[in-house]
């Protein structure tokens, strides 16, 4: 379980194809040289799993279904991505409870600074439609962010400074492919209503 508040950011280093899937490789990882093998890191919203790491490199493995459902394959090398480690009992919970469990991915339509905020807008893919409420919580890259305003076919979101200088939302740009996880209670909620024919 992770909160979508970002923790740092790396680059990719490598990533190159298995017979399983693939293997990403990060570099400029701060906490590299405190995770344990078998740790869970939220790589873009994307819960991966530890399975090398030192002198600020970290690797993972991604199966196929990782591929298909999120933009990790699409990374190249250079390209910052955004990570936190998992929740520890006890923490704060500042943003809102992430799975790691990317649902989808949508397109960016716009990324624009208005005075000192930055304006981002994304499309809103149908399967997401009914997950999305304004002034609720989406998960975007691992970024735990709140709906400002809701359309049919898409949502604007509005980034901080903060949030801006600390992860990779200094590389958005338009079309850019992002890692959408919808709210977790209201996936449940959905998935209880359905069962129960509502």
């Amino acid at each position: 379980m992770f909160t979508g508040i970002i923790e740092s950011t790396g680059s990719v280093a490598t990533l190159r194809a298995t017979s399983q899937g693939g293997r990403l490789e990060l570099e400029g990882v701060a906490f590299a040289s405190d995770l344990v093998l078998g740790e869970s890191v939220a790589v873009n919203g994307c819960c991966l799993t530890v399975v090398s790491y030192g002198e600020g490199r970290v690797a993972f493995d991604l199966l196929q279904e990782t591929l298909r459902l999120t933009n990790l394959g699409a990374l190249a090398a250079g390209e910052e991505v955004n990570l936190e480690r998992a929740l520890r009992a006890g923490d704060r919970l500042s943003g809102h409870f992430v799975q790691g469990h990317i649902d989808g991915t949508a397109r960016v339509l716009a990324y624009e600074a208005e005075g000192q905020d930055h304006r981002y807008s994304l499309a809103l893919p149908e399967a997401g439609r009914r997950l999305v409420v304004p002034k609720g919580s989406i998960a975007v890259n691992g970024i735990s962010l709140t709906i400002a305003a809701l359309e049919d076919d898409s949502f604007t979101l509005w980034i901080t400074p903060h949030t801006h200088g600390v992860t990779n939302l200094r590389q958005a740009g338009v079309g850019q492919l992002v890692n959408l996880e919808y709210d977790f209670l209201g996936k449940q909620v959905e998935r209880l209503l359905a069962l129960r024919g509502l």
